[in-house]
């Protein structure tokens, strides 16, 4: 696994978190960000993998 894929992979955790913690709160400025920092990360990782086939 590359950098690429493992930060991407850790983005996709945060934002998840991020996610759950604002539907439970009820805060959906913060579910969006997690959302958003969710699908950030998935294309972070997804880049990541590219890379490292292409080498």
């Amino acid at each position: 696994m590359g950098k690429h894929q493992i930060t991407g992979r850790i983005n996709e955790a945060k934002g998840a978190v991020k996610e759950a913690v604002g539907k439970l709160v009820g805060d959906r400025g913060l579910q969006a960000r997690g959302i958003a920092q969710k699908f950030a990360g998935r294309v972070e990782a997804k880049a990541g993998r590219l890379r490292q086939v292409a080498k």
